[in-house]
């Protein structure tokens, strides 16, 4: 009977029941989804709000903790005072802590008597300091406890020795009833020597949980309520449930579901169940343990079920109506839609098929005849094949890495051509990002390995500055493919014509072995000095410089003036010329490259300069062997004057072996380079003398640029001549150090300061 109707009907009776089977399973599947997504999303939100609260709380807990724990840590500090300045310390110190923390009620430390008493023996017994507060004023009580014995709390405090979260009470210090609160302590042990000798606690008002607790509402009608490890109600919406006992609401229920275990051992939980009210609700227990305590408490946030599904119901009904009103169109276009694609409908249909495949070409084109809706569907088809193939040449082209292909688009809505565009527009950008990537990794890779050299470099002809300036400048010309390099050097031997003396020159791969001095402000290598800036030109003065080959001369294109800094002190001036321009990662380099050139030229002044006092030294030694048979003839009126000389020397010695025993010391030049340090300031910080000596005071040192200023004033003075005092942390090895320290700058004859002395002493444990 089937194969007899007509195609219309077949299309009709076929398309819709089929639509009606998919709808109906689509939709059911959907909706039924939908509606466990809607309620997985409710609790998820809700175990979210409790997780979110009870961090709130626990960071509120741990904060008090905090400063329970310091005050147990400080106490310790004081405990050797005498008892009256010992108790007034405290008490200043507590009445200060109960400024900062007005969520203190009261604070308490226990010390065992067997402890701050030598001739109390007993294990039991302990003096209790309890400050609190009284109608705005804070009141200090004083009394013996535990004279008879240690009462369980205690004990259990005691016998753990760690800090604890006490299970919420209901005290008042004034004893009267008005005054009744509800709280808890937190209690932190005070430990000497792996022993308890006492512990410090701080009472707290369980109030001001109140207002957190109350605005925990994730969802209309639902609540939350605060749990302590002993399961009393410690913050509720019905504040008559407060204190009491969770157990008379959910015993059977919690113990059920085996929830209470969880919540006494701080583990996470959920469960449906009724609430006080009768209401099936969704319970989630979310545990709060603080620091170190071994008693956790739970905020559990309760939310009706009927609210979690009402969500979820309103999108399934929405969801089944959507559905019905969709299958209603559907099976009326698919009835009037069916009388107009009879005819040309099995060409389309074969075209399809194959585009469905994944065939493109051009044999898929269809000869279109008719102007109706069907004679546009093929029309359009057409348009869409001839897209198609437009946009199937254009990606083989960008496979074959051809970025610049290009093709018209269909039209302003051509969703798949846009993507095809943008597409290649974020292959060319990924090429170009990796091209620059590796731009700047090559340029990054060319520094590093030039600070390397140059690091190599600076090490070898430490006693020859000459040699050193002339490999630096041969090398530096070299590295940065310039032309013509100088290096002029800072000369102050004569106070009448201090001036920058031109050291090493290098061009064209000769040395130029050229003499030329340059007065401070005298030209660009001059002004370059004073301002103490990198001077870079590419439109150079005529007649300024001239590189000269077998070929001519011809002006640099560009000019790189840097300056030789150490500590803002500008020891020389780098000068540059080139027929190609300096990249900006290249001025970047030389400046780096200048900072470490200073310092390698300053060490290597100092050494110099050493070398001619020791040469100087060894001149006057021959001097006085010349004058040794005068002195010989003298020898009786000196050797009164050396037995007095030789007993001064021996103080003198005796007074260093004293300092060398009982203090830290350690000789610095003016520039603060280590020149010498004793053995006990090597053995305190576990160091070696050939890893220090040479070291600079800054080494290690991190300072933004007010720190900087302040450093180098520091320093400034020493070689003025001024005694500095200061005090310092030293880090080494994982241990710290606290040093009073006093720099006294040593003279030579001509009243210069040529050394700075350090004494420090180690007054670590007297600040701990």
């Amino acid at each position: 009977m089937f194969r007899n109707i007509s195609l219309q009907a077949k299309i009709q009776t076929l398309v819709i029941s089929i639509s009606v089977v998919i709808y109906i399973l689509a939709i059911g599947y959907i909706s039924v989804k939908a509606r466990k997504i809607s309620f997985n999303s409710a609790i998820t939100l809700t175990n979210e709000t409790a997780n979110k609260h009870a961090q709130q709380v626990r960071t509120l807990l741990e904060k008090d903790l905090v400063t329970v724990k310091t005050l147990s840590e400080s106490v310790l500090i004081y405990k050797d005072l005498p008892s009256n300045k010992w108790k007034d310390i405290i008490s200043k110190m507590y009445h200060e802590v109960f400024k900062q923390n007005p969520q203190f009620f009261a604070i308490w430390d226990s010390w065992e008597l067997r402890f701050i008493d030598s001739t109390y023996k007993k294990d039991y017994g302990r003096l209790v300091i309890e400050f609190y507060r009284d109608n705005g004023d804070i009141k200090k009580s004083e009394t013996l406890k535990s004279m008879t014995g240690d009462p369980a709390d205690y004990a259990r405090i005691k016998g753990n020795a760690k800090e604890s979260l006490e299970n919420p009470y209901f005290y008042s210090y004034t004893g009267k009833d008005e005054d009744n609160r509800l709280m808890t302590s937190l209690i932190s042990p005070i430990i000497q020597n792996n022993q308890f000798i006492g512990a410090v606690g701080v009472d707290i008002i369980l109030d001001s949980y109140h207002p957190i607790i109350n605005q925990i509402k994730p969802f209309e009608d639902s609540y939350a309520f605060l749990v302590s490890h002993d399961l009393k109600y410690v913050a509720h919406p019905d504040k008559l449930l407060i204190g009491e006992s969770i157990l008379d609401d959910y015993e059977n229920i919690f113990y059920s579901n085996k929830v209470l275990d969880k919540i006494t051992n701080g583990e996470e939980a959920s469960l449906i169940t009724k609430d006080i009210n009768g209401v099936e609700s969704y319970f989630t227990f979310s545990p709060i343990i603080v620091g170190d305590t071994e008693w956790a408490w739970s905020l559990v946030v309760v939310v009706p079920t009927k609210v979690i599904l009402e969500e979820a119901n309103t999108t399934l009904f929405l969801s089944l109506l959507m559905g019905l009103i969709g299958l209603l169109v559907l099976s009326a276009a698919i009835y009037y839609a069916s009388k107009y694609l009879i005819n040309p409908i099995n060409k389309i249909t074969l075209t399809l098929n194959k585009l469905a495949l994944g065939h493109i070409g051009t044999d898929m084109l269809i000869d279109v005849k008719e102007t109706d809706e069907i004679g546009q569907m093929g029309n359009a088809l057409n348009v869409s094949i001839k897209g198609l193939l437009s946009k199937a040449d254009f990606a083989r082209n960008i496979g074959k890495g051809n970025l610049e292909s290009d093709f018209d688009l269909l039209s302003d809505d051509d969703s798949l051509g846009q993507a095809l565009i943008t597409m290649r527009e974020s292959l060319s950008e990924a090429k170009e990002a990796e091209e620059h990537r590796k731009i700047e990794d090559k340029k990054r890779q060319w520094a590093n390995e030039g600070i390397a050299k140059f690091s190599d470099l600076l090490r070898q002809n430490n006693n020859n500055i000459e040699a050193l300036g002339s490999e630096i400048i041969k090398s530096i010309v070299y590295y940065l493919n310039a032309n013509q390099g100088g290096l002029f050097l800072y000369n102050d031997d004569d106070s009448s014509d201090i001036h920058f003396e031109l050291i090493a020159a290098y061009a064209y791969n000769r040395q130029k072995f050229i003499t030329k001095k340059i007065i401070p402000g005298e030209g660009l290598v001059g002004t370059c000095a004073i301002e103490k800036q990198t001077i870079y030109l590419k439109e150079i003065p005529d007649s300024y410089v001239e590189i000269t080959s077998g070929l001519g001369a011809a002006k640099p294109t560009s000019l790189l003036i840097a300056p030789l800094l150490n500590e803002d002190v500008v020891l020389g001036v780098l000068e540059l010329a080139s027929f190609s321009e300096f990249e900006p990662y290249q001025i970047e380099f030389i400046e780096k490259l200048t900072q470490s050139i200073a310092s390698t030229l300053m060490a290597v002044k100092i050494n110099i300069r050493t070398a001619m006092l020791l040469e100087k030294t060894q001149q006057q030694a021959e001097e006085m062997a010349a004058q040794e048979e005068e002195m010989r003839q003298n020898m009786e009126e000196l050797q009164a004057t050396q037995e007095e000389s030789a007993r001064k020397g021996g103080e003198m010695q005796g007074f260093i072996d004293a300092l060398n025993q009982s203090c830290y010391v350690i000789e610095y030049d003016p520039m603060g380079y280590i020149t010498s340090i004793n053995n006990a300031y090597l053995d305190l910080l576990s160091l070696h003398r050939e890893n220090v000596l040479g070291t600079h005071h800054s080494e290690g040192m991190e300072m933004d640029p007010s720190m900087q200023k302040e450093y180098d004033n520091f320093w400034q003075d020493l070689r003025n001549g001024i005694t500095r005092k200061q005090t310092s942390k030293v880090t080494m090895n994982g241990k710290s150090f606290t040093f009073e320290e006093t720099y006294t700058p040593i003279r030579d004859d001509m009243g210069s300061v040529y050394k700075v002395l350090k004494i420090a002493n180690n007054i670590t444990n007297l600040i701990h």
